[in-house]
C-alpha cells in the first residue's frame, strides 16, 4: 500500500491533532493521552509545564492531556516539534517523530555521548492501530532517512529496545524496523540498542 508522508509544518497541525485525539490510541494504548511533545524538556520542565499545570486544566487524566495538547499546539506553531504524518485517503494514520539529535532531552546518557557529527535521531512512532504490520512505520522511516540525506545529515540514529516478543506498543519502533532500513547495531546497554545509519 502506498500511503502519503508529509513533513510537520504549523499548517498541518489539524491533522496532527486529528490523530492524536481520534485514531491514534483508539485500542486503549498505554502510552495515552501524548502529543509526542515533551522529548525536547527535562525532567523538571516536564514536572512544571505538564504535571504543574493539570488542576489549572480541569484536573486528572483530561487535565493531563489538555497540559500536553497546549504544549504541542505551542511547538508546532513555532517550527520546533519535527516529524512526519502518513496519510490514507487523505487522513492521517501514522506519525514518526523526528529531529535533530541536539533536540532531544530524554535519551539514554550513553546514546548522548556517542556522537560522531550532525546527527538527527527517531525518537517516536505511533499508527494507528487498524493500519498496524501495513508498512505505515517503514514507509514513514524510509522518508525520515531520504530527507535526512538531503539536509546533510552525518548518520540518523533510533534508540529501540530489546523486546523478547512482540511489543504492540513499541512506540520507539521494534529493532527489526531498523534493521530492514539499513541500521547498524552499535551498541547496546540494559535494554536499549543505538541503531546507526551513517549517511554520507
Amino acid at each position: 500500500m502506498n500511503y502519503m508522508i508529509k513533513a510537520l509544518t504549523p499548517e498541518l497541525a489539524v491533522d496532527f491533532f486529528d490523530f492524536f485525539d481520534n485514531r491514534a490510541f483508539t485500542d486503549n494504548s498505554p502510552m495515552q493521552p501524548c502529543y509526542c511533545c515533551t522529548l525536547n524538556m527535562t525532567d523538571e520542565q516536564i514536572k512544571q509545564n505538564v504535571f504543574g499545570q493539570v488542576e489549572s486544566n480541569g484536573g486528572g487524566k483530561e487535565g493531563i492531556r489538555l497540559s500536553l495538547r497546549k504544549i504541542a499546539e505551542k511547538v508546532i506553531s513555532e517550527g520546533e516539534l519535527k516529524g512526519y504524518l502518513a496519510f490514507d485517503d487523505g487522513i492521517a494514520i501514522g506519525w514518526c517523530n523526528a529531529n535533530d539529535k541536539t533536540y532531544y532531552r530524554q535519551i539514554p546518557t550513553f546514546v548522548v555521548e556517542n556522537n560522531i557529527g550532525r546527527t538527527k535521531s527517531v525518537m517516536c512512532f505511533e499508527v494507528s492501530p487498524e493500519y498496524r504490520g501495513k508498512g505505515v512505520a517503514t514507509a514513514l522511516l524510509e522518508r525520515v532517512i531520504f530527507d535526512a540525506k538531503e539536509d546533510g545529515y552525518i548518520a540518523l540514529e533510533g534508540y529501540p529496545q530489546v523486546q523478547e516478543n512482540r511489543e504492540t506498543f513499541d512506540f520507539v519502533g521494534p529493532v527489526r524496523l531498523y534493521d530492514k532500513c539499513g541500521f547498524s547495531r552499535e551498541e547496546k546497554k540494559d535494554n536499549v540498542i543505538l541503531m546507526r545509519k551513517v549517511l554520507r
